[in-house]
């Protein structure tokens, strides 16, 4: 058994396997025109995270459309009228335009359900992590969706 194992390793581990999960280095993606529509602190932490680059000297003619939206939703109240739950939504629209076609376009979208505080601080404050938390779940699917281009 012990034997089947170190060949295993030896042969997961010699032949180059890497998982695209593990990847999360991804190349500088250079582009002629980066246009935003929506959140703007959703989109600058995109273009940090994705090492996104705008060279107009590019021969390509590619250009990038990031069309990004938040919303915090009221989703259920008591009988005198106080919210009890919010849904919170993050989505982006990761557009890749060369010329007048669509070279490429994904759809990332992430939500998230949590109770009401007592301390309007604390909602504040747990409302900005979730933000944060859904930006980085979609995150790691732009860059799977990346390394796959």
């Amino acid at each position: 058994m012990k034997k089947i194992i170190l060949i295993l390793f030896i042969f997961i581990s010699g032949c180059g396997y890497q998982s695209i999960y593990s990847n999360k280095n991804i190349k500088n993606l250079e582009f002629k025109k980066i246009s935003f529509k929506g959140e703007i602190d959703i989109n600058r932490k995109i273009i940090k995270a994705l090492n996104i680059i705008e060279n107009e000297l590019d021969n390509s003619l590619n250009q990038l459309v990031l069309e990004t939206s938040y919303t915090i939703e009221e989703t259920s109240k008591n009988s005198k009228g106080k919210v009890e739950t919010y849904r919170t939504s993050a989505s982006v629209n990761f557009i890749i335009i060369k010329g007048d076609e669509i070279l490429k376009s994904k759809y990332f979208i992430e939500d998230f359900s949590y109770n009401n505080r007592d301390n309007k601080f604390d909602l504040v404050e747990y409302q900005g992590q979730v933000k944060n938390n859904l930006l980085d779940k979609i995150l790691e699917k732009m860059i799977i969706y990346i390394n796959l281009l």
